[in-house]
């Protein structure tokens, strides 16, 4: 049975998938429809099941593995699936979430380890305790969870793989400008994106929580260095705090994408560098490798919707 990312444009297919999100929304004509994201261990796919009954929007949920018949179009640059026929699954059918969950492409042990040798290169006593003792609280979800609902590294482990690629990056640059302080680079590179496991619910049906939405990531990762600080007996006003909170608070880059505070070390520009790299290169990646040479990828939302080229025999 072939999987999503394989399908060609207009081709008809009946496979199992799970609901990622299914997000019910209100036509022009006033009727309501169901926005769904179908997902299997290739990636995911849009597709939008009209004039839906309170039944059926009662009946498909995000996290429901369902059969889905249907065909596979383009609509605007991005490929999409017409719903023929949907049906919820049946006891004696695939129907664990966990089979059609994509995930990231390194085992979980092997990024537990990469980390563990990292933690030895954070010198400076207060940020090795910091991200010793945030990863231990957090362990569990950091090596789970996605890096996002959408856009970059969304599948399950994704917010570890995302640290770790960005880690390696930072390494590779240290050792060009030696001038940059590798340890606050390393600790905030690792704890970065930290608030994610509070800001999502889980690699499963991502949604954003109620305290992630109003709240924000950046601002619940410094609360807990704030929390970590009064468990650990570290006085929070002193500037190695200041600088890591620095580091996590400004490494979206411009107030108008969620910073509070623009990066004012060197550190935290290269951060917030790194996190830009790191992201735009796992979306080209994706949608480079599910189009064929000479033509061009679908767009990307998380880069300004532009559709990328890919080039032939070269």
């Amino acid at each position: 049975m072939k999987k999503i990312k394989e399908l060609t444009v207009d081709e008809q297919f009946e496979m199992y998938v799970l609901i990622k999100n299914a997000d019910v929304r209100l036509a022009k004509n006033g009727k309501k429809f169901i926005a769904f994201t179908f997902q299997d261990t290739s990636g995911a796919i849009d597709g939008k099941f009209w004039d839906a009954s309170e039944e059926e929007i009662k009946r498909y949920k995000a996290g429901q593995v369902v059969l889905l018949n249907g065909k596979r179009e383009m609509y605007q640059g991005n490929p999409q699936v017409k719903i023929l026929h949907l049906r919820t699954t049946k006891p004696d059918e695939p129907n664990d979430p966990a089979l059609y969950m994509e995930r990231a492409p390194i085992k979980r042990e092997e990024m537990e380890e990469e980390f563990n040798k990292t933690l030895f290169e954070i010198t400076n006593a207060h940020w090795n305790r910091i991200v010793r003792f945030l990863l231990n609280k957090y362990q569990k979800e950091f090596f789970e969870f996605p890096a996002a609902k959408r856009n970059h590294h969304a599948f399950a482990g994704g917010l570890a793989f995302h640290t770790l690629t960005m880690l390696r990056l930072g390494k590779a640059i240290v050792k060009e400008y030696p001038q940059l302080n590798a340890s606050l680079l390393y600790a905030g590179i690792i704890i970065h994106d930290l608030g994610k496991v509070i800001e999502l619910t889980g690699p499963s049906s991502t949604e954003y929580t109620v305290v992630g939405n109003l709240v924000g990531h950046l601002v619940l990762v410094d609360e807990e260095i704030t929390k970590a600080c009064a468990e650990l007996k570290i006085n929070d006003a002193d500037e190695d705090i200041v600088v890591l909170r620095h580091m996590v608070l400004s490494h979206h880059g411009l107030l108008e994408y969620g910073s509070p505070v623009r990066p004012r070390i060197m550190e935290a520009e290269i951060l917030h560098q790194i996190d830009n790299i790191d992201a735009s290169m796992q979306m080209m990646s994706s949608a480079v490798k599910n189009a064929e040479p000479g033509t061009y990828t679908e767009r990307i939302f998380g880069l300004d919707n532009r559709s990328f080229y890919v080039p032939k025999d070269i």
